[in-house]
């Protein structure tokens, strides 16, 4: 490969260097051209910004080639659009299952997602799977739902095919089933290839059993150590599941570990009610001392743990649990450890000092807040105003010792790391907004 100097650009280091030589695919030297040494190739920058590689705190790599290459349904304006998108999608399918991503019902003139017998009719009753933006519910055809009989019994069971919470997760482990590997393989590469377009250099891929199974993760890490593609730096997000991911060589039993569900389902559990769903207080999954226990094990296991929290109510028992599991282990062990938090979307100040103060890092995504944010988006829609502005509070999060990881969550929102960094830069509430450098840095 040879060595390659890069020249007359500003390179992203301490001492604001101009260039950069690298020796293979090692960075070998940083500094002033005028001192850089001989290079096989030379390439100037003409005043460019050359940075390190952008990470991507929070993916999930089959779903998001799923939507990159298949049916993809984000900016669908009504029911009928998805319909007609499925009905051609079938056409297509030749009577293999159909799976889909993307609709968010909050700005069609329906204010619902399509029902059971629309998409029956729609795909000439075929399978049909097509996950909500947040990927927290999902409507079904009556035959995906033939393949789940048991779902009938599930909390989250609705006669309409729109499915949330225990319902929503066994359908969807099925839908999943119905991929080949070739078709895993092939939706991974291409959202690996996406990311390295991107300026990506590594992707948090977060996988769990109501997500992506075992050979999903397993095949992702494979992947990207086999071709020339982004590292995936595994997690595996299962109460209790320590020992499958020191089994998978996962990095943590963290990740989307649910301790609530989203806010655009209605399954993010807050104190206060919904806005639009008088009484309605979402769904807690966790409870302060399972939190504890898991935590304890990931510890003494050498793990990072970690978990979704969205709303307030579950992000004060993922707190309390976390400081439970400090007082048996010691803070210096405990935040040793670098366990995490997924969203942290409405954080009360109880929790807020907590999380600080033990050293847990805040795996965060600004473009929630740019897509659904501000007094007139989704968030105002549910929460009502007041707490749709407080929602992400990365300037609080930061300022209070929280470390902050910035990533998409794709496909909830798209791979573009630029894009969220404005976004943590533009955010809403001028309190919650991130200054340019440390918006980067995270």
């Amino acid at each position: 490969m040879g060595t390659t100097l890069y020249r007359d650009g500003r390179v992203h280091a301490p001492g604001d260097p101009t260039a950069l030589l690298v020796d293979g695919d090692t960075i070998a030297w940083v500094g002033d051209a005028a001192d850089a040494g001989p290079a096989e190739h030379t390439v100037s920058l003409g005043g460019r910004l050359l940075t390190p590689a952008f990470v991507d705190a929070h993916v999930h790599a089959t779903s998001t080639g799923q939507a990159l290459v298949g049916l993809d349904l984000t900016g669908t304006r009504s029911v009928r659009e998805v319909l007609d998108r499925v009905e051609r999608a079938t056409r297509v399918a030749g009577g293999r299952p159909l799976l889909g991503h993307g609709w968010d019902e909050s700005g069609w003139p329906e204010r619902r997602p399509p029902t059971l017998t629309e998409l029956d009719r729609a795909s000439y009753g075929s399978v049909v799977y097509l996950s909500r933006i947040d990927v927290h519910s999902a409507v079904v055809s009556s035959a995906m739902l033939a393949a789940v009989p048991r779902a009938r019994d599930l909390p989250g069971w609705s006669d309409t095919g729109h499915l949330t919470r225990d319902a929503h997760h066994a359908v969807r482990r099925a839908a999943r089933d119905t991929m080949t590997p070739g078709q895993r393989r092939d939706y991974q590469r291409a959202t690996l290839r996406r990311a390295a377009s991107l300026g990506i250099g590594a992707v948090h891929e977060l996988a769990g059993p109501d997500l992506s199974g075992p050979d999903d993760l397993l095949d992702a890490v494979a992947l990207a150590a086999t071709e020339p593609l982004p590292a995936v730096l595994p997690y595996w997000g299962e109460l209790g599941g320590v020992g499958t991911a020191l089994e998978l060589g996962a990095l943590g039993a963290a990740g989307d570990l649910f301790a609530d569900g989203s806010i655009g389902s209605h399954t993010a559990c807050f104190r206060e009610a919904y806005a639009d769903a008088p009484g309605e207080h979402g769904h807690a999954y966790l409870t302060a001392e399972q939190v504890r226990e898991h935590v304890v094990a990931c510890t003494r296991a050498g793990l990072q743990a970690g978990f979704h929290a969205i709303g307030d109510a579950a992000v004060d028992a993922v707190a309390d649990g976390m400081a439970l599991a400090a007082a048996d282990l010691g803070e210096d062990a405990f935040r040793a450890a670098g366990h995490r938090v997924e969203h942290l979307e409405l954080v009360s100040e109880r929790a807020l000092a907590t999380l600080g103060r033990l050293g847990v890092v805040g795996s965060v995504q600004p473009a929630f807040d740019e897509l659904w944010g501000g007094t007139g988006g989704l968030y105002a829609d549910r929460l009502g105003a007041a707490r749709s502005l407080a929602a992400n509070p990365l300037a609080a999060l930061a300022a209070a010792g929280v470390a902050l990881a910035l990533g998409s969550d794709s496909p909830v929102t798209p791979l573009a790391p630029w894009e969220t960094v404005r976004a943590a830069v533009h955010h809403h509430a001028a309190g919650s907004r991130l200054d340019p450098a440390a918006a980067f840095a995270a």
